[in-house]
């Protein structure tokens, strides 16, 4: 079973998404929250797999609670149009991804799925404006590129064959493919990489693969 996690000031939101992802039949949501200081607390007493976080609440946020938690759990942001700025910052802070407020059940249900089997969640509505936010971020600044570069150079040269497809958003079947290699070994070279980066998943990697320009070309 999925252990998901429901954190949003709004409890009928809180409802509805219990009650549809508890009858998905491989998904239980094991406890709720009202607010970013609850979804922590949460998660230091109870084992959560999936985190489905509202970017914005009352008192602690979304955006602080992601930053203390995506190293233990997978989080995906709830938001809605405009909302763009801060999913920036949640992708940076370690979140697994973000959706919009209106997304169909049956993608609710198969986000919560991926995300689980760490894959990233990323609503093409808006994936464009996010996008968008990061490349503003970086010309902002100039030693943005220079940092990332560094910690990549950690990466042994198939390490970087790996993080660079990882970056253009491929599963490890998909890599897999590409180089020649078998699910397990891509599986085993994603884990190394998160490690030796410093990253809690695959879209921050990806997020960094940008940052250091490896992906242009």
């Amino acid at each position: 079973m999925i252990r998901v996690l429901l954190a949003d000031d709004e409890p009928l939101l809180r409802a509805g998404a219990r009650l549809l992802l508890n009858q998905a039949g491989d998904i239980d949501v094991v406890a709720e929250a009202s607010d970013g200081a609850e979804a922590i607390d949460v998660v230091r007493r109870i084992p959560v797999d999936v985190a489905l976080m509202d970017i914005r609440m009352p008192g602690t946020g979304g955006l602080a609670a992601v930053e203390e938690i995506a190293r233990e759990v997978r989080v995906i942001m709830l938001t809605t149009f405009g909302d763009e700025a801060y999913v920036a910052r949640a992708l940076r802070a370690g979140a697994a991804g973000f959706l919009l407020k209106d997304t169909d059940p049956a993608q609710l249900i198969q986000a919560v799925r991926s995300a689980a089997a760490g894959e990233a969640v990323l609503s093409p509505r808006i994936a464009q404006q996010v996008i968008d936010r990061f490349r503003d971020a970086d010309a902002a600044d100039a030693d943005n590129a220079a940092r990332a570069r560094r910690r990549i150079e950690a990466l042994t040269g198939r390490e970087l064959d790996v993080l660079v497809r990882v970056g253009r958003g491929l599963g490890n079947a998909e890599i897999a493919g590409e180089l020649r290699l078998s699910n397990g070994t891509v599986k085993i070279h994603v884990s190394r990489i998160l490690a030796k980066l410093g990253c809690a998943n695959r879209v921050q990697a990806a997020i960094l693969a940008h940052d250091a320009g490896i992906l242009r070309g």
